[in-house]
């Protein structure tokens, strides 16, 4: 049954994880294309939406995979095994441990756990870098460059270096998303989904 499947993925991967949704996305990832339910390519944009919607990005990649797989009640099933570990986990720690961080065990803990989350949200990105911008599935696969797609990082990281150079600042995310998204239509054309 595919929504009990899609609750004990989705609490399996929000039950190991830490650091939020980018520290998610390689759990999420491996999960999704083990299992079938879907390509690649369809993953990328799917995280392409969530990071474009309002709300946290697992919880939204969580919803989008499980409309796409059981319907309402497959993201319902997703959204909740996703969402219920890191409630019931803030839960007991606000009800029994006051002042958590004072505790040299836990910092330990979090100090030990810091770089594992670092280096699986940079394995992500690389990973799906290498698919966007040079179709590179694996080693040993086919390796040929998406000019485009090169051409469209190239300008979204020079726009972003002579914005926060001439106005010394951080360019909005929320207009990067948007010229993204429109340099996207024109480049790619807006296709029909299949």
């Amino acid at each position: 049954m595919i929504y009990l499947k899609l609750f004990l993925s989705f609490l399996m991967i929000g039950t190991v994880s830490f650091g939020g949704g980018y520290g998610m996305i390689s759990l999420i990832r491996e999960t999704v294309l083990e299992n079938g339910w879907l390509g690649e390519g369809e993953f990328m944009n799917f995280i392409a939406v969530s990071e474009s919607t309002p709300g946290p990005l697992a919880i939204n990649i969580a919803t989008f995979v499980g409309s796409s797989q059981g319907g309402f009640f497959g993201a319902v099933c997703a959204t909740l095994g996703v969402v219920l570990p890191s409630f019931i986990i803030i839960l007991i720690i606000a009800a029994i441990i006051k002042n958590l961080l004072k505790y040299g065990g836990v910092n330990a803990f979090l100090s030990g756990v810091r770089p594992c989350i670092v280096a699986m949200i940079l394995a992500t990105a690389v990973i799906m870098a290498l698919d966007t911008l040079f179709s590179f599935k694996a080693v040993g696969s086919g390796f040929s460059p998406n000019i485009k797609s090169i051409l469209l990082f190239v300008f979204l990281i020079l726009l972003s270096s002579v914005y926060r150079r001439i106005r010394k600042k951080n360019i909005s995310p929320i207009f990067m998303i948007i010229l993204s998204a429109g340099c996207g239509i024109i480049l790619f054309g807006a296709q029909p989904l299949s």
